[in-house]
Formats: structure tokens, C-alpha cells, sequence
């Protein structure tokens, strides 16, 4: 128990020191509403599948989190596999969104989209070889579950400061004032300006 809780505070340490995913939108622009509308149609069709993917990847970190203090290795195992699992699914889940709706009609959109589509797979494939070590891990030797756990938080950590900038990019310019003003696009609790939406982050939180 006691090599375990130190290290599970690691883990939950990496989650909140950097964003599994940051939508830096930069809020509702203005004037040009003769604009493109293929942008804006582009732009609904990316948003509107978006918020149920954030919360559930939002729910996993919670739960990472609420697990921070659990002496039991074997629940803390299943909690931060499920956890792991959960956020490949949901980042699989954005790429089929970003696939499906095409390429944004801008310069260069193929080219975007095609850097986002590897950006969220890469992550979801990240997030499924965590949830495979933590499968891996022996609950019974209480070190050995801790040397484990500490490789894994290890892991997080880089992953976690290795922001999406491939994702980023769609949203620049026109395609990022589009998604702007897409509800799914923006923080679910609304009232700030030019939110940022950041799945690492109470809903209240900035950035």
C-alpha cells in the first residue's frame, strides 16, 4: 500500500499538468457572415459529434483522479484500464468525425485534415497501449505494481505535454472561427468568451 498511493498521485499529476485535448478556439470573429458557408457546414459537421466524445474522455480522467488514494491495486488495475480505454475510444471516435466530414473547403484543408486524422489516431493508439500495460501489471507484488504504475504515469506525462498541434491546425483561420461558433465546439457550461475547452479541466477553468 504504501509504495502504491505516492504513485498513483503521479499519475493523477500528469493528467492535470497538461491537456489531453484543447480545442483553441478563438471565439466568434466578426463581421464576414457572407462568408463561406461550405466552412460553416464543414465546421457543424465536425462540432456536432464532439461534446460526448470530451465528456467521455473528461469522465475517465475523473475517474483516474477520484482513484488517486485507492489502496486496492486490483480495483485501481480495472479503474485506470476502463479509464484508458474509454479515451482511445472517444479520441478514435473524433477522428471518424474529422474523416467523415471531409476535408475543411480552405487552402490546403486536405492536408489539414489529413495531419488531425493521424494526430487523434496516434492518441488513441497511445491511450490503448496504456490501458494494454496497466493490463499487464502484477496487482499481487505490491512494488512491482508500483515500479509499473511509475512507468505508465511516465508515459502519460509525455503524453500529456505533447499537445495536439496536428488537431490545432483545423482550426485556424476561417474553418477555427466556423467551429467557433459551433455549439459542440465550445465549452458545454458557456458564459465565457472565447472559451478554450480543455477535457483536463473543471468545466469553470479558463485557458
Amino acid at each position: 500500500m504504501e509504495g502504491t498511493n505516492p504513485v498513483n498521485k503521479k499519475l493523477v499529476a500528469a493528467l492535470s499538468g497538461g491537456a489531453t485535448l484543447v480545442l483553441a478556439l478563438t471565439g466568434c470573429g466578426g463581421g464576414d457572415d457572407d462568408g463561406d458557408k461550405k466552412v460553416e457546414s464543414w465546421a457543424e459537421k465536425v462540432c456536432g459529434g464532439m461534446q460526448p466524445q470530451l465528456k467521455k474522455i473528461r469522465d475517465a480522467n475523473a475517474a483516474i483522479q477520484g482513484g488517486a488514494d485507492e489502496p486496492d491495486s486490483k480495483k485501481l488495475q480495472q479503474t485506470d484500464s476502463q479509464a484508458f480505454q474509454q479515451i482511445s475510444d472517444a479520441y478514435r471516435a473524433l477522428g471518424k468525425s474529422v474523416k467523415d466530414a471531409g476535408a475543411p473547403p480552405v487552402d490546403d484543408g486536405e492536408k489539414a485534415q489529413t495531419e488531425a486524422l493521424e494526430g487523434l489516431n496516434a492518441r488513441s493508439r497511445a491511450y490503448e497501449d496504456l490501458k494494454t500495460a496497466v493490463d499487464k501489471l502484477d496487482t499481487k507484488d505490491k512494488s512491482k505494481f508500483a515500479k509499473g504504475l511509475n512507468g505508465i504515469a511516465e508515459e502519460l506525462n509525455k503524453l500529456c505535454k505533447n499537445s495536439d498541434d496536428a488537431f490545432k491546425r483545423l482550426q485556424e483561420g476561417e474553418v477555427g472561427e466556423a467551429m467557433a461558433k459551433q455549439k459542440g465546439c465550445q465549452r458545454p457550461s458557456g458564459g465565457a468568451p472565447a472559451p478554450s475547452l480543455d477535457v483536463n479541466a473543471p468545466a469553470a477553468e479558463g485557458s
